[in-house]
């Protein structure tokens, strides 16, 4: 302390300020220099805000009628209206000059014509039952002309013998083979470039779609009659005999005693009768087939205790069932009527063979009937009975 002194009184300049003096002018300084930077970013954030609330306003739509969503963007007042929303360029819409015309919808020519009417994106079709054989048959796919089915249907002979006795030969089994030639269906419709062109919804997809399910019903009614002629054959067009004198290469069949009908007296019992008329190998896999009008009839029917022999699915897409067989409804199945075979029971997995090519053949020529275009549709199928003994058909006949 004395030493500071005399340095004072003997006239020397004053000593450094103190640090802590230096350090308070030093944060006075940034602070000034950060509040003045501070006021320059509001003022820009208040000029761009501004800014922004300006491009609001101009480009507001509230209280503007909506567009038609129908409207043609390439018209003048829809590219002057976009022009507007975008940028705000109101040039387009102040140059735009407006016809008046006295327009109505109601006469064709004074506008009825710029009216379109909206069109379904797919074509209805009326249904047609398509149910086929083919969801209880055998199903097999080839890449030959036929489908062979080789069949062990007779058995081996045997005979009782003692120790000392000589054994006798006895009958070896007997192979026959089926063939099942493939036949071809086919369609050819035929639709205008144009209307392809033009068209507001897939026409090729629609011709595919309805050439695929003529065939479906098409092979489906040749399942069930067709005559083997350029075509599969069905299993009603065979022979048929009384199942008490059935033999190979026939179906049997059991008659109902009344001409074109079921019994008055005990229509059940024919349903019955055809059951157990087939072997009880069988019987595990069967499933009856009938139309829809047969089977409104048999699901009236009841046993003995008058408890019904037709019960529904339990669940979708379960069939019904009838004395607890599944029932296929084939709608060409025939009616019930004088010697008609209306119902079919058995085991048609083992019964009856539908042989195929894997795939169906759609060739699309548009040169052959310019200015048309040709869809040739093709499917190779065939089918035929391929074990006599796994199906029985009900005849309403009396014998």
């Amino acid at each position: 302390m004395t030493g500071h002194k005399a340095r004072g009184e003997g006239g020397m300049s004053a000593a450094p300020l103190e640090p802590a003096v230096e350090m308070k002018a030093a944060m006075m300084g940034f602070l000034k220099e950060f509040s003045v930077f501070q006021g320059e970013v509001k003022s820009a954030l208040q000029q761009q805000e501004e800014r922004l609330t300006m491009l609001d306003r101009k480009t507001m739509t509230y209280g503007r009628p909506a567009l038609s969503a129908a409207a043609e963007l390439g018209a003048p007042h829809q590219k002057a209206f976009d022009a507007y929303l975008r940028s705000g360029d109101d040039d387009g819409l102040r140059g735009l000059v407006l016809e008046g015309k006295g327009l109505n919808t109601a006469v064709a020519a004074e506008g009825g014509y710029l009216v379109d009417p909206q069109t379904a994106e797919t074509i209805r079709s009326s249904l047609k039952s398509t149910s086929s054989l083919r969801a209880i048959a055998n199903v097999v796919q080839v890449e030959a002309t036929s489908f062979d089915v080789v069949i062990d249907h007779s058995d081996v002979g045997t005979g009782w013998a003692t120790e000392a006795s000589a054994v006798t030969e006895t009958a070896a089994p007997q192979i026959e083979r089926i063939s099942i030639p493939l036949h071809e269906l086919s369609a050819m419709p035929k639709a205008s470039q144009r209307l392809l062109d033009d068209s507001a919804f897939d026409v090729e997809g629609w011709l595919a779609g309805r050439i695929a399910d003529k065939f479906a019903r098409a092979e489906a009614a040749a399942f069930v009659g067709g005559d083997g002629v350029g075509k599969p054959r069905g299993f009603l067009t065979g022979t048929k005999v009384a199942q008490a004198s059935w033999a190979w290469g026939s179906l049997g069949y059991i008659a109902t005693g009344t001409a074109g009908d079921f019994s008055a007296t005990n229509p059940a019992d024919a349903i019955v009768d055809l059951v157990y008329a087939l072997d009880a190998t069988y019987r595990a896999n069967a499933s009856f087939v009938m139309n829809s009008k047969t089977a409104g009839a048999v699901r009236k029917m009841k046993d003995a205790d008058g408890r019904f022999l037709w019960s529904d699915g339990l669940a979708a897409g379960e069939p019904a069932r009838l004395m607890g067989y599944p029932v296929l409804i084939a709608e060409d199945m025939p009616d019930i009527g004088a010697n008609a075979y209306a119902i079919a029971f058995g085991d048609f997995a083992a019964g009856y063979t539908v042989a195929e090519r894997p795939d169906l053949r759609v060739l699309r020529d548009p040169f052959s009937a310019k200015p048309h275009v040709l869809f040739y549709a093709t499917k190779r199928v065939g089918g035929g009975v391929s074990d006599f003994a796994a199906i029985k058909l009900l005849k309403f006949a009396i014998s």
